[in-house]
């Protein structure tokens, strides 16, 4: 049965307990290890200490969080928090799209990368059209051509250019 205070609360239930939850463990394990990734100088003014300012906001961080969990009408991670919590672990599923595109363009190079993964990218997000399929691939050949072109950004040549005659090898690595 759900008190009085839990049938006032106004707002969205579903997360936030499982959000608040985690970020006290993630802000108390920082203060945790706060000693290994700064340092205290020897005859150095309290305010200026490297340690001192970091130490100060996530001290707040835990007691703020944790003044918050512990005022909470309810607590307990139920069906709702599952759910949004699956929802927010589909951001990893795009980091790891990133990831695996970082480590595939050193190897087919800037381009067919590119050109693979916008219209992947689409059709995993739901744009399945043949109209859709081309404006990705004629954006992904624009984003190379101003980049590499236009910006001079420096991308390393794919392995697979290597295997090109010498002109187009020299062209691909360059512009491609």
């Amino acid at each position: 049965m759900s008190s009085e205070r839990e049938r006032r609360f106004v707002g969205p239930r579903r997360g936030q307990f499982a959000f608040a939850l985690g970020f006290f463990v993630i802000a108390a394990l920082l203060l945790l290890f706060i000693g290994d990734q700064t340092a205290w100088v020897a005859k150095t003014k309290l305010a200026a200490q490297p340690r001192f300012w970091p130490a100060v906001g996530l001290g707040l961080m835990v007691a703020m969080v944790g003044l918050h969990l512990w005022k909470m009408p309810w607590r307990g991670i139920s069906r709702f928090d599952r759910v949004e919590l699956k929802r927010w672990l589909t951001v990893f599923e795009y980091a790891g799209w990133f990831m695996v595109y970082v480590l595939v363009v050193p190897v087919l190079g800037y381009l067919p990368t590119t050109l693979i993964f916008v219209p992947a990218l689409a059709w995993r997000m739901g744009y399945r059209s043949r109209r859709m399929m081309a404006i990705c691939v004629v954006f992904s050949f624009a984003v190379v051509i101003i980049f590499k072109s236009f910006l001079s950004v420096k991308i390393p040549g794919g392995m697979i250019y290597e295997y090109l005659p010498g002109a187009l090898r020299s062209f691909a690595i360059l512009n491609l």
